[in-house]
């Protein structure tokens, strides 16, 4: 009881400091001990699914998950554990649901090859029974080389298949090492992709990109038209601007970019786009640091990617990026990031639409900047939203909360 009293108090005290006075917001708390990485999934069906990297002890590592019921998250469930994990802040594990398949699940870890510090492979395991047993895990690059492969997007597909893209580091071994290559190895990083089906069986293997950022995340999503993934290219010159493909009519298109920022690095800034998409309705959001000014942006296109909106300025001055996006019932963009202020960085929210930035940032949370806080990850459920971060205030954990906008 005395637990339950301290609960119900820390929480409506959560609500009087931290949530604005026109948002909803309440603290959903998770089963989750010692550990961090979350991300969240939203099945077809409404079930959401919450993954995260259990920290174990100081050499295993385990990728649990749990599903939203009413207003709990469910008794977390173990689904590989291993002590040659690769766990980056940046580049975290997944859980997906097969489209039309409520009981068939997949998840994605990275797994050490070889003895070089990014030497790892995507490992995927498949799930037949709602998660009472994962199949052993196999590998969806068939390459064999010891490199990296990771910062992967899984997306439900037609014909019982998932769909999977990956950055590909097959082609920085063995080549010249030359001036501002990433990770002290020449060649390029590449984008690529496959599907796969419940039995693992791989189909449509593709290079996407030969030349592209080494470590920014990916992403996907289902358009009217088909898959559409989303990435931070690099060009011989190192700019590193947000960059679109898209498969239509069976056949990938060629890489676009979504807007000409023009950011020239001679880095990766480790700060990958999101997108979201209803029909032919697309949204993009990324992080910019283009003419010495940070910014995050948003752009909106209503022929599933073939054309956007401008750029919008989303952020209030000084973000350090780490965007996530969803769509609202109106089919305005909603999009998220990490705000700097005085005493650390605060979780933000704007809405857009293709006009530009619909009134002032909401603030939701406050959070770190460092690595340890990692990428808050949000996601559109029902009529509300959820949204999941890695929290380090007395120990490294993952939080979530439920608002209404």
């Amino acid at each position: 009881m005395q637990r339950l009293l301290l609960y119900i108090f820390g929480t409506l005290f959560l609500w009087a400091c931290e949530s604005p006075k026109d948002l909803s917001i309440e603290e959903i708390l998770t089963p989750v001990e010692e550990g961090g990485e979350p991300n969240l999934f939203a099945a077809e069906n409404g079930d959401l699914y919450l993954s995260w990297v259990a920290y174990i002890n100081d050499s295993t590592d385990a990728l649990n998950y749990t599903r939203l019921v009413g207003d709990e998250w469910s008794k977390p469930q173990e689904i590989a554990r291993g002590i040659d994990w690769f766990v980056n802040w940046a580049d975290f594990p997944s859980i997906a649901a097969f489209e039309g398949k409520s009981d068939a699940l997949v998840a994605h870890w990275l797994q050490k090859s070889a003895g070089g510090t990014y030497d790892y492979d995507v490992q995927v395991s498949l799930s037949k029974d709602a998660g009472a047993n994962w199949s052993p895990s196999f590998i969806p690059h068939t390459d064999g080389i010891p490199a990296e492969h990771g910062f992967v997007t899984l997306l439900p597909a037609a014909k019982g298949r998932m769909f999977v893209t990956w950055l590909d580091g097959r082609n920085t071994k063995d080549a010249p090492v030359s001036n501002g290559a990433d990770h002290g190895h020449g060649g390029a990083m590449t984008l690529r992709t496959a599907e796969f089906d419940l039995d693992g069986q791989l189909f449509e293997e593709a290079e996407l990109d030969h030349r592209i950022c080494d470590c920014c995340q990916t992403d996907a999503v289902m358009t009217a038209n088909g898959p559409i993934v989303v990435y931070r290219d690099r060009s011989t010159e190192e700019i590193r601007d947000i960059y679109i493909v898209r498969k239509v009519n069976g056949n990938w298109t060629q890489p676009q970019p979504v807007a000409s920022d023009s950011w020239k690095i001679a880095g990766c800034p480790v700060n990958g786009p999101a997108a979201a998409a209803k029909n032919n309705l697309l949204a993009v959001a990324w992080f910019t640091g283009a003419d010495q000014e940070n910014h995050v942006k948003v752009a909106l296109s209503s022929d599933a990617g073939a054309s956007f909106t401008e750029g919008f300025i989303v952020d209030d001055g000084q973000p350090i990026g780490r965007v996530d996006v969803v769509l609202n019932r109106n089919g305005e963009a909603v999009v998220s990031w990490i705000e700097e202020v005085e005493r650390g960085g605060e979780i933000r929210l704007a809405t857009v639409n293709v006009n530009g930035k619909q009134g002032e940032s909401k603030t939701l949370m406050t959070t770190g900047i460092s690595r340890q806080s990692g990428f808050p990850i949000l996601e559109k459920h029902q009529d509300s939203y959820i949204l999941a971060w890695t929290s380090g205030e007395e120990k490294t954990t993952v939080r979530t909360i439920r608002f209404e906008l």
